[in-house]
């Protein structure tokens, strides 16, 4: 491993020694509410930690006696991406990981595919985590049921993120160090147990033969093992919250932690457990060696010990995808409502909605961890490869910009190679896993892609409303044109009141009876007089006061020398295309010699 890293350090053309000196010093200038190097280390170490408790039994599973060989291997490639890490946030220093990288080097659009993966990855994350961890409570305390217990996890981490990283940061140092505690505690009661034991089982296990052509168990088995690195990508997506230099010391100290334990851990495995024995002790592989090597009470340490980890984890990703969405929001990837700061400066909205989503995701699936874990799978290999390809982008494209740490680029492409070769890896082995996986993806893409895409969207649909609105009130001016025309045809129609010279009370009578009654605007007072002369001198007066009493109806006074009879109805009612029944009479008297039959229809309103 020495001639590895040394190898390593002369090809780096002199990044690689800044960042040793870098990650040698002791940081003791703090930026205003910046975490130290404990406090930033236990919150994503408690992600990447926590691997050991089902990577082992995944490498042991695919590999066999090869488990440490793998583990090796993917220590290997966390390694380089050391250096790819160090260089990308050395340049760009702000919250975002993956997505910050791609922000700066590439297009929105490629930046914010990376961002809903690593939403994915931590929501995925917080999930598996928090019902993990409730599991191994359900084992110690069979009365606590687990999907509710889970939620319950879940809103205790929303809630202590909503007070405060730095109060957060105290949980995951207290959770970190049990959790480093119980491990080397299980090591070394391992070792014990092997002096006073002997080690046949571990040659047991080395004298299986592998199943499989070698190659093959050592992809497959690689493939499965770099979940063991997940967790890594948490601190690029805080690192604002953390004090100068702390950064590449994360980095650090979690290979450290992975490149140790997880490899010792297998080869533990691999002595005190036969290799046919792993699967069936899959889930809780750990807590069967501390019950092999120590009895119930340190299996029961363990199994308290994966407990708290796990719900470390679950604080890890609430941290992680609030730094995360807390960026993409100022740059208006997503709405910024979620913008909002509480009274302890914190931004709840983001981790309320991430909360309720959690939630929503662990009923929809019922807790199936299985589809959860493929999403998580495929979700953390991306964002790994992504980010790699950020780095290339980033020496290409912003050759000129100042960085601490430079990674060669021949190691960049074997890290982003050896990422993606996991990715189909896990792909082939769990085919139905990517069609889960984009039932998640595809729509947290269609979100993001709409907030980008929200000014175009939004012309389109005034576009399609001016469209919209264009043809309604063409249309509508065409009927509204039309109603007017019936209603002044209607109104047009003229009515006839013939009156003998009534005072103006009966013609005020007629007056109302017609607005009560008929549809028009205009109306004929007719007066048939033997002689001109004989009409009533007072009503063409009393004609001009009703007409400015009834402006909306224009008033006709039309004197008729003739003889009143059913004879001039119709001829007036062809005349002026008026129908009897459309003339109106006061009641006559009784030297009226017609009857109203004989007048054609002409009616009674007075």
């Amino acid at each position: 491993m020495t001639t590895f890293t040394e190898n390593i350090a002369e090809n780096s053309q002199g990044g690689s020694t800044a960042y040793q000196q870098e990650s040698a010093q002791t940081i003791t200038e703090h930026k205003q509410g910046g975490m130290g190097q404990l406090p930033a280390t236990a919150i994503c170490g408690n992600d990447i930690t926590s691997s050991c408790l089902y990577v082992s039994a995944l490498a042991i599973i695919y590999s066999g006696k090869w488990a440490p060989l793998v583990l090796l291997m993917v220590a290997g490639v966390l390694f380089l991406y050391r250096a790819i890490y160090a260089e990308v946030v050395g340049a760009l220093p702000l919250n975002g990981g993956a997505y910050n990288a791609l922000l700066n080097t590439t297009s929105k659009f490629r930046a914010s595919v990376a961002a809903c993966l690593t939403i994915l990855s931590y929501m995925a994350t917080a999930v598996i985590s928090a019902s993990e961890a409730m599991h191994y409570m359900h084992s110690i305390l069979p009365v606590v049921p687990v999907e509710i217990a889970t939620i319950a996890l879940l809103a205790f981490f929303m809630i202590l993120s909503i007070i405060g990283i730095t109060e957060s940061s105290v949980v995951a140092i207290i959770i970190f160090i049990i959790h480093i505690s119980a491990l080397s505690l299980l090591l070394l009661m391992g070792i014990i147990f092997l002096m006073n034991n002997g080690i046949s089982t571990f040659s047991l296990n080395m004298a299986t033969p592998t199943p499989g052509n070698i190659w093959f168990v050592l992809f497959f088995g690689f493939s499965a093992s770099l979940l063991g690195i997940s967790g890594f990508e948490s601190s690029a997506n805080f690192v604002e919250e953390q004090a100068e230099g702390v950064f590449p010391l994360t980095l650090r100290n979690m290979w450290i932690a992975v490149s140790f334990f997880n490899p010792v851990m297998a080869i533990l495995a691999l002595a005190l457990v036969p290799i046919g024995d792993v699967s069936t002790h899959q889930d809780a592989l750990l807590t069967h060696m501390g019950q092999i090597s120590g009895g119930s009470w340190l299996g029961l340490v363990v199994s308290i010990d994966a407990a708290l980890v796990l719900s470390g984890a679950v604080l890890t990703s609430f941290i992680g995808v609030n730094g995360l969405v807390h960026r993409m929001t100022l740059d208006r990837c997503l709405p910024q409502f979620l913008l909002k700061q509480s009274g302890r400066g914190t931004t709840h909205r983001i981790i309320i909605s991430f909360f309720l989503l959690c939630v929503s995701i662990l009923v929809l699936t019922k807790g199936d961890l299985q589809a959860l874990a493929g999403v998580y799978t495929i979700s953390f290999l991306a964002v790994m490869a992504l980010f790699g390809l950020g780095n290339i982008f980033l020496k290409v494209k912003r050759a000129r910009l100042p960085r601490p740490v430079t990674a060669p680029l021949l190691s960049v492409l074997v890290a982003v190679a050896a990422v993606i070769a996991g990715l189909i890896g896990n792909a082939i082995m769990n085919y139905s896993v990517l069609i889960m996986f984009l039932e998640y993806f595809i729509p947290a893409l269609l979100v993001v892609s709409i907030m980008l895409g929200r000014i175009s969207l939004l012309r389109g649909y005034l576009f399609i409303v001016r469209s919209i609105l264009k043809f309604f009130i063409e249309h509508m001016t065409t009927i509204s044109l039309s109603i007017r025309n019936r209603i002044e045809a209607i109104n047009s129609q003229q009515l006839v009141f013939f009156t003998r010279g009534d005072d103006i009370g009966k013609l005020n009578q007629a007056m109302i009876y017609v607005q009560q009654n008929e549809d028009t605007n205009r109306i004929k007072f007719v007066t048939v007089v033997a002689d001109k002369n004989a009409v009533a001198p007072h009503i063409e007066q009393e004609l001009s006061f009703l007409n400015k009493a009834y402006p909306e109806i224009e008033i006709e006074f039309v004197p008729i020398t003739g003889t009143f009879s059913p004879a001039l109805i119709q001829q007036l009612s062809k005349e002026w295309n008026i129908p009897p029944n459309l003339m109106f009479i006061g009641s006559p008297g009784n030297h009226f010699i017609y009857g109203l039959a004989d007048l054609g229809g002409v009616r009674l309103i007075i």
